[in-house]
C-alpha cells in the first residue's frame, strides 16, 4: 500500500504536469527540470542508504521517509493557495466588451492583473515546487532498498518471491492509476468554489486548468496515512522458517550460516566507505558486460523519462485532445503494455532457459522490432492548422484588418473563422458582435477579418481541428506495442547483469546501476526534450509583459524532435545490446577454442604415457630375455 501511494504521486505529477505548466506560465524545459528534480535528492542520498543499509531500524526509517514524501505532495499542491484565482485573457462579461473589436483609438488592456502581491506569489511557485519535488525524492529513497531486504530476510524464502513479485506489480500499477487519477479530477475546473455552470470556458478550450492540485492533496493524505503503521513495527522479525516444524540442521547448513553471518570486525565506517566508493564503481564498470548492457537500459529508461513526462501533452497537443483524455491513452493504453512486456520477458526467459549470450539476442531482437513499429509514428501526425499571420507565415497582410481594433498583444482567446482559419481572439477576427445563450458565447459575427462568401464572416469559439483525430487510434496501437516490445528487454537485461558480476558486488552492481539511471537518465532526459519541444514554439504567451509558457506549436517539428528523440534512445539501447552480443559471442568462441587446444594437450599426454609404457614393458622383456 506504501509503494502504491508514492507511486499514485509520482504518476499523478507526470500526468499534470501539463496543466501546472498552463497554469503558471512554465516551458517545457521548466517543466522537464520540474519533473526531473526528484532524482537531486534521491541520487544524493541512495549511496548512504547503500551504506547504513542493515546498521539502521528499517520500517522506522521507511515511515519517516513516507512521511517526508507525504510533506512533499503536500508542498507541491501549496502553490495553488497561495497565488490567488486563476485569470486567464479575454475573460469578458456581459458588461465588458473587452474581448471585441474596438473603434481605433481605444487600446484594449488584457483583464490580467499585474500587481506586486501576485507578482511575488507567482515568482515563489518554481521554486516550491522544485522543494517539493527535492523532497518526494528524499523521501522515496529508503522505501523500496529497505523494504525489499526486510522483506527478503524475514519472510519465507519460497513466499519471498511472491511478496517482491508484487511489489515490482506495483512500480507498473501505481503510476497507471496516477494517470488515470489525473484524467478524473483535471475535469473539474482548478478554482472549486466556481461551478461548472458559471465557467465560460469548456474543457477542451485551450485555456482550461483542471483542479490539479486536489491529487495531491489526496494521494499525500493517502502516503500519510500508510506511513503511520511502519513506526511500530520491530527493526527484526521471527522469520517464518522458525515459525514452521523445526528441523535438524546439519553440520554443513551450520557451516554455511556461520560463513554467512556478517563479520563485524571488518564493517567500514562512513569515511572509509566514502573513500572506497569511487574504487568499487570503477572495478564494477571495468566489466564490459555490465558496462554494455548498463548504457543500452539507460537509453532506453531515457525514452521512457519523455514519454512519461511529455506523452499526454503531445497526445493534446497533435490530436488536439484534453488533459483528461491524454492521461487516460497513458494510463489505460501505454503503461499497460508495459506492464505485459515486461511479464512477458520474464516468462520467455524462465521457459526457455535463456543463457547470457541468448538474453543479449533476445534483448536485441525485442528492440529491433520496437524501432521498427516506432518508425511510422514520425509521420503519423497533422500539421498545425491555419492560424493568422502566424501560421503558416505569411506577408499578405492577413492581420491588417484588425490593426484598427486596437486589440492587446496579450490577448489569447482562440477563435475559428467560418473560413477554417483560426485568429488569436475575437478581437484579432475583426468581430464586433457577439451571440450568447445563459451565459454561454455561441459564436461571433460581422468578424471583418474572416473571409468568407458571406462578408462579413463569423467565428466560433476554441480553436480550429486539425483533422489528426482519426489518427489517434492506429498511433496508440503503434505506441502501445513499440512500449511491448521494448519492455520484453527489461528482465532479460536485469538477469544478464545478475550472472555476469561476481556474487559479492550483485548488490552493489545494481545500485550503481540505478544510480547512473538516475544520473544518466531520469535527470536529463526531462529537461532534454523539454528543451526539444520549446524550439518548436511559435508563438508564446505574455502575461504584464513578461513570457508565459507556448500557445501554439509547430506540430510537424514537435512531432519529429519528439518521437525523434525517443528513437534515437531506442536505437542507442539496441546498438549497446548488440555489442554485449558480440562480446558474449567472441568470448565463447575463445572459450570453445580454449577447450579445444585442452582436448588436443589431454590427448597428446594420454599418448605419450602410453609410449612410456610400451617402452618400459619392451625393457622389462628384453631384460628377462
Amino acid at each position: 500500500m506504501l509503494q502504491l501511494a508514492q507511486l499514485l504521486v509520482s504518476g499523478y505529477l507526470k500526468g499534470s504536469i501539463s496543466t501546472i505548466e498552463r497554469r503558471y506560465g512554465l516551458s517545457s524545459q521548466k517543466s522537464g527540470v520540474f519533473a526531473s528534480f526528484n532524482e537531486v535528492g534521491n541520487t544524493v542520498f541512495i549511496v548512504f542508504v547503500s551504506f547504513f543499509g542493515s546498521r539502521v531500524h528499517r520500517p522506522r526509517c521507511i515511515g519517516i521517509g513516507a512521511m517526508i514524501a507525504s510533506m512533499a505532495a503536500f508542498l507541491i499542491a501549496l502553490p495553488h493557495f497561495i497565488s490567488g484565482k486563476y485569470e486567464y485573457t479575454e475573460d469578458v462579461s456581459d458588461e465588458n466588451t473587452s474581448g471585441l473589436c474596438q473603434r481605433e483609438g481605444f487600446l484594449q488592456a488584457s483583464n490580467q492583473t499585474c500587481s506586486k502581491n501576485e507578482g511575488h506569489a507567482n515568482h515563489a511557485v518554481f521554486p516550491i515546487l522544485l522543494l517539493g519535488q527535492l523532497l518526494l525524492g528524499i523521501g522515496g529513497v529508503p522505501i523500496q532498498p529497505f523494504g525489499i531486504s526486510y522483506i527478503d530476510d524475514y519472510a519465507n524464502k519460497k513466499n519471498s518471491p511472491i511478496y517482491l513479485g508484487i511489489l515490482f506489480a506495483l512500480t507498473v500499477i501505481g503510476p497507471a492509476l496516477g494517470y488515470l487519477m489525473a484524467s478524473f479530477l483535471l475535469r473539474y475546473y482548478v478554482d472549486f468554489n466556481i461551478l461548472l455552470g458559471e465557467l465560460p470556458l469548456k474543457r477542451d478550450d485551450p485555456r482550461w486548468v483542471g483542479a490539479w492540485w486536489l491529487g495531491f492533496l489526496l494521494a499525500g493524505t493517502f502516503l500519510f496515512l500508510t506511513s503511520l503503521p511502519y513506526l511500530f513495527f520491530p527493526r527484526s522479525m521471527t522469520t517464518q522458517e522458525s515459525t514452521e516444524t523445526p528441523v535438524e540442521p546439519t553440520p554443513e547448513k551450520l557451516k554455511l550460516e556461520k560463513e554467512a553471518e556478517p563479520d563485524t570486525t571488518h564493517e567500514l565506517s562512513l569515511i572509509q566507505f566514502l573513500k572506497k566508493f569511487p574504487q568499487i564503481v570503477l572495478r564494477t564498470l571495468r566489466n564490459p558486460i555490465y558496462l554494455l548492457v548498463v548504457l543500452a537500459q539507460v537509453n532506453l529508461a531515457a525514452m521512457v523519462a519523455g514519454l512519461a513526462t511529455f506523452m499526454p501533452k503531445f497526445i493534446e497537443r497533435q490530436f488536439t485532445r484534453t488533459a483528461s483524455f491524454s492521461n487516460i491513452m497513458i494510463g489505460g493504453f501505454s503503461i499497460p503494455s508495459a506492464m505485459l512486456g515486461i511479464m512477458a520477458g520474464g516468462m520467455i526467459l524462465r521457459r526457455q532457459n535463456l543463457s547470457v549470450r541468448a538474453s543479449a539476442a533476445m534483448c536485441s531482437t525485442a528492440v529491433l522490432l520496437a524501432i521498427i513499429f516506432a518508425l511510422p509514428l514520425l509521420f503519423l501526425g497533422c500539421s498545425t492548422q491555419k492560424i493568422a499571420g502566424i501560421y503558416p507565415f505569411s506577408q499578405d497582410g492577413s492581420q491588417q484588418c484588425s490593426l484598427n481594433c486596437s486589440c492587446s498583444n496579450e490577448a489569447f482567446n482562440p477563435v475559428c473563422g467560418s473560413n477554417n482559419v483560426e485568429f488569436l481572439s475575437p478581437c484579432h477576427a475583426g468581430c464586433r458582435q457577439r451571440i450568447t445563450k445563459n451565459g454561454t458565447i455561441l459564436n461571433y459575427t460581422d468578424c471583418s477579418c474572416v473571409r468568407s462568401d458571406i462578408y462579413p464572416g463569423h467565428a466560433v469559439p476554441g480553436s480550429c481541428k486539425n483533422g489528426c483525430s482519426d489518427l489517434l487510434i492506429p498511433f496508440m496501437i503503434l505506441s502501445s506495442l513499440t512500449c511491448f516490445l521494448a519492455s520484453l528487454s527489461q528482465t532479460p537485461s536485469f538477469m544478464m547483469i545478475l550472472r555476469t558480476v561476481t556474487p559479492e558486488d550483485k548488490s552493489f552492481a545494481l545500485g550503481i546501476q540505478f544510480m547512473l539511471f538516475r544520473v544518466l537518465a531520469f535527470l536529463p532526459a526531462p529537461v532534454l526534450y523539454g528543451s526539444a519541444i520549446d524550439s518548436t514554439c511559435i508563438l508564446w504567451g505574455k502575461k504584464c509583459e513578461k513570457r508565459t509558457s507556448c500557445n501554439y506549436y509547430n506540430l510537424d517539428l514537435f512531432r519529429q524532435r519528439f518521437l525523434g528523440l525517443q528513437t534515437f534512445f531506442v536505437v542507442g539501447g539496441l546498438m549497446f545490446f548488440f555489442l554485449s552480443y558480440v562480446v558474449l559471442k567472441r568470448a565463447d568462441s575463445a572459450q570453445q577454442q580454449q577447450a579445444k587446444q585442452m582436448n588436443i594437450m589431454e590427448k597428446g599426454g594420454d599418448k605419450k604415457e602410453t609410449k612410456q609404457l610400451i617402452n618400459q614393458s619392451n625393457v622389462k622383456c628384453h631384460s628377462k630375455m
